[in-house]
Formats: structure tokens, sequence, C-alpha cells
């Protein structure tokens, strides 16, 4: 049995990767969510994992609590499915757009933080912002081109369910985007798994003023 702990749906980056590739190659597992921002939550966490955070695979006795780290177990555990592309280039080319994601656009994540339920068109650009979104984009656009799409590496895939929380991020305060970008933005948005994540998400109305830095007072967020 596979078990993945998750934080709240419509702030959980990180949750949202592992979740939305589980859910998108049909992969059995049982949902476990802990409440952030709550007295329990480090509590709970920290008897899961040594850095007391979500995600945390369990399978069995093994407790994987990183989600690169969960993405790859799962590929190995799962090879009938093309969680990774099958090519060995496009793999690779794959690992490092996940690897670049996983490490990096610490401006994004800062000032466009994951908030799917709210609608703050304009909100959080600064230039550092914009050095992010200008990497990723040239990042999707030489895949997409490579590919044909219409998701980064042909089909659906790790890397994709590992930058959709930026199109969640995206839809929320609609940046400048090239029509190109806001047509992979949808595709991701509108795939079963990322749809139905996104649905449980607006459901939760649990607003942590910690992630609502627009707000004045969180239980606003319509």
């Amino acid at each position: 049995m596979y078990v993945l702990h998750i934080g709240n749906k419509n702030y959980s980056s990180w949750s949202m990767r592992p979740w939305v590739a589980m859910t998108a190659f049909g992969l059995p597992f049982e949902e476990h969510q802990h409440g952030l921002g709550t007295p329990e939550f480090a509590q709970q966490l920290a008897r899961l994992s040594p850095v007391a955070r979500v995600p945390v695979l369990e399978h069995g006795a093994l407790r994987v609590w990183d989600s690169l780290a969960i993405a790859e177990y799962l590929a190995e555990q799962f090879p009938q499915h093309a969680l990774w592309p099958r090519d060995a280039a496009m793999r690779a080319q794959a690992r490092c757009l996940c690897a670049s994601m996983h490490s990096g656009f610490g401006a994004l994540r800062e000032h466009m933080v994951m908030n799917i339920e709210a609608d703050l068109p304009g909100r959080g650009w600064n230039p550092a912002v914009q050095r992010d979104i200008d990497q990723i984009l040239h990042m999707w656009q030489g895949a997409l081109q490579s590919s044909g799409g219409p998701f980064l590496f042909g089909a659906f895939g790790l890397v994709d369910a590992f930058y959709a929380p930026v199109c969640m991020r995206f839809l929320t305060y609609r940046p400048t985007l090239p029509d190109w970008a806001w047509r992979y933005v949808q595709a991701v948005a509108a795939h079963p798994a990322v749809a139905k994540w996104t649905e449980q998400a607006r459901a939760e109305h649990v607003f942590l003023a910690a992630d609502e830095p627009y707000r004045s007072k969180p239980d606003q967020v319509g």
C-alpha cells in the first residue's frame, strides 16, 4: 500500500506534484492530508520525515520525503508506465527540467505563492520574478518545440506534474505570457488529474495568513 501525505491543496505546491503524477497514471495510493499551519502539523510530520514537511510517500516501512525522490521511486516501481519519457535523451532533458524546478525559481515561489482559489492578476511581479518566468518559458519552449506537445515531452508525465504548480501560479497572477505558453498552461490545467486537484483545492475554504500576502483578511479571498 502506498500512502501519500500531503498538505492543503490550495497552497501546497510540493504536495501537488506527486499527487497529480500518481493520479494521472492511475497508481494506487491512499491520501492523508495534514493541515498546514496547524499545531499538529509538525508533530505529525516529524513521525514520518526527518525534515517534518510534506509530501511524504509511505510504502510499507519505507518513507520517501522529497518530491523528486518520490518521482524517481515511483518511476522505478511502475516501469510499465512512462512517467519519464521512454527516449533516453528526452528523459535526461525531462530530469533537467524537474531538477531546475525543484531547486530554483526562488523569486517566483516567494512572490507568487501557489494560491489556486485566489484571483490576483498583476500581483507579485518584480524583475526577479520575471527572470524566473523567462527561464521557465525558455525551457518550456525548447521542450515543446522538440516534442511537438501538447505537453512538454509529448504525453503527460512527471515533468508536467512538476510544473503544474507553476501553471496554477500563472492562472492566479496572470503575468504576461506568449500565446503558446498560455496554451500549455491551459492544457495542464485541463488534464483530469490537475483538474481534480484544483476542484478539491477550491472546495477547502481554509485560508492561511502566511500564504495570503496580498490580502489583509484571508477570509475575504473569493
